[in-house]
């Protein structure tokens, strides 16, 4: 439960009732006719509530006086709305700064999806928002494209098979002549030359051919086809124009540009957007009087004002991250820096965070130099209620079962 980190309370009494559910208490005496209802109470303002206002008087003057502070509940009352008391403690308690804030995805921690190659989409395997593996297929491409790089690699493969055997025959016919030569001058100089031309020409042949061969499969690597993928092609001499395009990482398909038999190629940005959502970011604009005392690892809270599920008088949700990054420029026209909060993007009870949503950040400062604040007695923030226009909080009354007095004493101001 997060404490009230904005001032120390110290309380005249050690236990403090907190109302974890009721944003304040009704006082009630009665003969005086009148009910002083807190600012958002509600809830609270039920008949089990009215029954169990009970101050043992119906008087004016002192009596009322010793009483107009105290509320009693009813046992009924304490376990429908979760009133719980608690001890103040002590706390090191670090100044935050508030900021507004925006839900975003982890853009290094996203793919964009596209094709290598023009073809048409034969089979679209996932939908919008399906979670996808790494390595898993997403949409197979028809290429006529890949199918001539392949039968293109094919020949020049046979071309470097059939340049070999011309290099053995034509080195065979040189050594022959140039032996016969040193021998016997049977032949002439001009025939040696010649074939010794011959079996070099048959070698820059060989080379040539698979220079090509090796251009042609790094053009299949280009359109996408893997090593092995190549080797058996090779090995079958089978064309297989269609290609698998694969997840690069695991995460949720977060958008989706491509449809069946559409046509697609290398000049589209993206046919699918995959994100992992488990981790977003949250960039909050801080001011820059506020940056000095932000540094990278600071603990941070972030709120989201758009929760659903919640009561009237429940508090909202706090996701609790980490600042990862603080940039090194203010924006010019606000005056703010953007500093990246990496936050879990699900809770326990199963509320998310959704990239694009606003809230509201709390991050912890750090104090000049470094060094702790002191300690102080300090309470949770729902423990403060606000009562005539002031905070309170309120004690136990001590001898008496579920009666509470509200403190007089709260930060050296009456409430």
């Amino acid at each position: 439960m997060p404490l009230n980190r904005t001032a120390s309370l110290f309380l005249a009494s050690s236990a403090l009732l907190v109302l974890a559910t009721m944003p304040g208490c009704k006082k009630h005496q009665e003969g005086d006719g009148h009910d002083h209802a807190p600012k958002s109470g509600a809830a609270a303002a039920k008949a089990d509530d009215h029954s169990g206002h009970d101050h043992g008087g119906g008087g004016h003057g002192e009596g009322e006086k010793a009483h107009a502070d105290e509320v009693k509940l009813t046992a009924d009352a304490i376990a429908r709305y979760g009133v719980k008391d608690e001890a103040a403690q002590l706390w090191i308690l670090k100044p935050t700064v508030l900021t507004p804030a925006r839900v975003a995805f982890n853009t290094e921690a996203m793919a964009h999806v596209g094709s290598p190659l023009r073809g048409r989409a034969v089979e679209v395997k996932v939908r919008l928002g399906d979670t996808v593996k790494a390595g898993q297929e997403l949409v197979i491409i028809e290429s006529p494209e890949l199918g001539e790089a392949q039968a293109d690699y094919l020949q020049k493969k046979t071309a470097v098979l059939t340049a070999g055997p011309a290099v053995d025959l034509s080195k065979i016919a040189w050594e022959r002549a140039k032996g016969l030569y040193e021998q016997s001058q049977g032949i002439s100089l001009t025939e040696v030359q010649r074939r010794e031309a011959e079996y070099k020409a048959a070698i820059a042949s060989v080379k040539a051919a698979e220079a090509a061969a090796m251009a042609s499969e790094n053009r299949l690597h280009l359109l996408g086809m893997k090593q092995d993928e190549v080797a058996a092609l090779a090995a079958t001499s089978e064309i297989a124009p269609r290609h698998a395009i694969k997840a690069a990482i695991d995460g949720q398909v977060v958008q989706r540009e491509v449809t069946l038999g559409e046509l697609v190629g290398p000049d589209r940005e993206a046919l699918m957007i995959v994100a992992d959502t488990r981790v977003l970011w949250v960039l909050a604009d801080v001011p820059e009087a506020k940056l000095a005392g932000i540094a990278v690892g600071a603990k941070a809270w972030i709120t989201i004002g758009s929760t659903t599920g919640r009561g009237e008088s429940t508090a909202a949700p706090k996701f609790e991250g980490t600042v990862s990054f603080i940039a090194p420029l203010v924006d010019p026209t606000t005056r703010t820096a953007q500093v990246r909060i990496d936050v879990p993007a699900s809770l326990d009870h199963g509320l998310t965070l959704k990239p694009g949503m606003f809230a509201q950040a709390e991050i912890v400062a750090s104090m000049p130099g470094g060094a702790d604040p002191a300690p102080v007695v300090a309470v949770p923030d729902e423990a403060i209620q606000t009562v005539e226009g002031g905070p309170a909080v309120f004690v136990p009354v001590v001898g008496q079962s579920w009666c509470f007095s509200r403190s007089r004493d709260l930060s050296g101001h009456r409430p």
